[in-house]
Formats: structure tokens, C-alpha cells, sequence
């Protein structure tokens, strides 16, 4: 039997990446206030934050629930979403020339089973002048992404060079994600390439 999926995620890029993958899903938000769950540790946050979005969805017999987090962490510091453009403008200058790690976290269960992990990928930056930082800034493109940048689109040109999953870094650790999910019963649907007769 195919479980369903429910997706607790509103992130129109783990959307994307599973519509990439063939995957069919409906989407819950939890409405959990993450603010108030604090950890220093940001494996043990991202994986806290996405066991506690995936708790919060009341699940019927044969769904299975897709729950994730995202952070940045640099120097001791956990950057989640900025809230404005100079927060924004401030993450991305500490970033600037230097090493972070993106974390996320992922939980994927269903009324029998639960699995809970997280995946760490190292992210280098250029050093970047001011013009160009604020010129990303002003593109809009840091809202709703961990670290103010979105390394799928615009974002890439401060990317020197990544140590890890790249979809990690977009948001869903994809190809590990999709392991998992086949022991919940729920597989990718690749296209099937047209044969022509004289191909046969």
C-alpha cells in the first residue's frame, strides 16, 4: 500500500523539490511558534524544531507526515530567518568571506513509525564588497530564508563553495529524504521516456 504524505512545511522550496521528485503531498502548517524553543546546539535545535512540527499534525491511518528546519550557524551563532533588511544586511556581512554551517532538520512520521535526523553542510562565501551585499539585499530575496540568502537562485553568487548536500542547503536534505521515505511506503514517480517505434 502508498501512504500519503502531508507536508508540515509552508517553504515553497521543499514544495518545489518534491514536486521535482514526483511526489505527491498536501500541505499543513502547524502554526508552532518557534521563537520560544531555544537550544545553543543547532543540530539538536533543527532536529527539536522539526520533531515538535511533525508532532503537531493529527495524522490519519495511512498518512505519513514530512516536517523539516532549517538554521545557519556561525561562530557559536544560530541564524535563523531575518525579520528585516538591515538584520539581513548584518547576517550576510558576518557570512561574508567566511565559513557557516546550514543545518536541517528532518522528521518523517506516520501513526506507526517515526524517523528523526539531520544533515550539516558546510557553506564558503566570496568576500563580497558592500555594494554587492546591499544589492542583494535590496532584491528582496533574503526574506523567508535561513541566513538571509537563497543559494537555489540569486544567492548563488555568493557561494564560493559548498562541503555537503547542496539541498540540504535549499532546505531538504533531498536524496536522503527520499531513502527514508520508501521505508514509509512513499516513492518517487520518475517520468517515463517516450520510445519511439524505431527505438523499440
Amino acid at each position: 500500500m502508498v501512504n500519503e504524505l502531508v507536508l508540515a512545511s509552508g517553504s515553497p522550496r521543499r514544495q518545489e523539490l518534491l514536486k521535482q521528485m514526483g511526489i505527491s503531498y498536501s500541505v499543513r502548517i502547524t502554526g508552532l511558534d518557534e521563537s520560544k524553543i531555544t537550544n545553543s546546539d543547532p543540530k539538536k535545535l533543527v532536529e527539536e524544531l522539526a520533531r515538535l512540527k511533525g508532532e503537531n499534525i493529527s495524522l490519519q491511518e495511512g498518512q505519513v507526515v514530512l516536517s523539516a528546519d532549517t538554521v545557519v550557524s556561525y561562530k557559536d551563532q544560530i541564524l535563523t530567518k531575518p525579520t528585516n533588511a538591515k538584520e539581513a544586511l548584518t547576517m550576510l556581512s558576518n557570512l561574508n568571506g567566511n565559513t557557516h554551517v546550514v543545518y536541517t532538520g528532518v522528521m518523517i512520521r506516520s501513526k506507526s513509525q517515526a524517523s528523526l535526523f539531520s544533515v550539516a553542510t558546510e557553506v564558503e562565501f566570496w568576500d563580497m564588497s558592500n555594494v554587492d551585499l546591499k544589492d542583494y539585499v535590496d532584491s528582496g530575496e533574503w526574506k523567508d530564508k535561513a541566513g538571509g540568502y537563497g543559494i537555489q537562485s540569486i544567492g548563488a553568487f555568493l557561494v564560493r563553495e559548498i562541503r555537503g548536500d547542496y539541498y540540504n542547503v535549499v532546505g531538504l536534505p533531498l536524496s536522503l529524504v527520499l531513502r527514508q521515505l520508501k521505508e514509509f511506503s512513499i516513492y518517487p514517480s520518475f517520468p517515463k521516456e517516450k520510445v519511439s517505434e524505431e527505438e523499440k
